[in-house]
């Protein structure tokens, strides 16, 4: 039995689709059972709670052979990120009562760095709260999500791509989440370790590229176009961020175009993904490669 976080989210989802395709059997805590009912119907044990609530977690843990856990997205912070610690204080009492076999968590690329990199900061914070966890470990940084693209099978059908990657010819880290999935699932379900381990998933992908594969599946000739700095805010809310707090968001996406985001970091193991933004555009538009 293995416990999934976060199941009706696209990791989440991608990484019991995995373990389920393995003959695993899954274990999922959830909010809203009826968000989770199809999870339900493939077998999947659902365990009422909250991500705040150790309890919960810890009962959702117990007898597990591995667990995947990961922050809530939160896009508009607080200063402090309060959200994130309140999860994360939550996850570690659990874990250290329960104390799993072992334990892959969600990070991202940047994660290493502690400051100047916006919303990814609650990941620092997230390795941070887990380094004295007795539990095997494996944290997977991950690249930027080609699903975060998929507002373009929309707005690109004028021939552009507006995107925050500048320049647009740059190379910078990018997954499916599919990959990530498989990566979990991998991780959970293989070879046993000990100690620590950091996983880097994902591929030099430029927006470029992006748009170029967005275009195929649109049979359109679409191009990348770098949204200009000052207009960041305004776009960011146009994607449902508050109006004057798109600052995390925006210093992500700086530290994202200073290079903070490429593979290599000292230390790490490095996973190159395999489903391209072709695949996941044809995916969410119903198009047959």
């Amino acid at each position: 039995m293995f416990l999934v976080m976060g199941i009706t989210g696209n990791v989440g989802g991608a990484t019991a689709r995995h373990l389920l395709a393995q003959g695993k059997k899954v274990r999922a805590l959830v909010r809203d059972r009826e968000k989770a009912v199809n999870w339900a119907k493939q077998g999947v044990e659902l365990v009422d709670g909250d991500w705040n609530d150790s309890a919960a977690t810890e009962r959702a843990l117990k007898g597990v052979e591995g667990a995947f856990v990961m922050l809530p997205p939160v896009w508009a912070p607080s200063p402090d990120y309060k959200e994130a610690k309140s999860v994360i204080a939550s996850y570690v009492e659990a874990l250290t009562k329960a104390a799993p076999p072992r334990v892959v968590a969600l990070s991202s690329m940047g994660a290493n760095r502690t400051s100047g990199h916006g919303v990814i900061a609650a990941l620092s914070l997230l390795e941070q709260g887990f380094r004295d966890l007795t539990s095997p470990m494996a944290f997977v940084r991950a690249g930027g999500f080609f699903e975060n693209f998929l507002y373009g099978l929309q707005v690109a059908q004028g021939g552009t791509l507006p995107v925050y990657y500048n320049p647009t010819n740059r190379k910078s880290t990018m997954v499916a989440t599919n990959d990530i999935g498989a990566e979990v699932a991998t991780l959970l379900t293989g070879p046993a370790w000990s100690g620590q381990r950091i996983v880097e998933i994902g591929s030099m992908v430029t927006a470029d590229e992006v748009a170029e594969q967005l275009g195929e599946v649109l049979n359109l000739d679409v191009k990348a176009f770098a949204i200009p700095r000052a207009g960041w805010a305004e776009a960011f809310e146009q994607f449902g961020i508050p109006k004057g707090h798109s600052g995390p968001a925006e210093e992500m996406f700086e530290a994202v175009n200073a290079g903070w985001m490429d593979l290599g970091v000292a230390g790490t193991e490095h996973v190159a993904g395999t489903t391209s933004p072709r695949d996941v555009f044809e995916a969410a538009s119903g198009v047959n490669g």
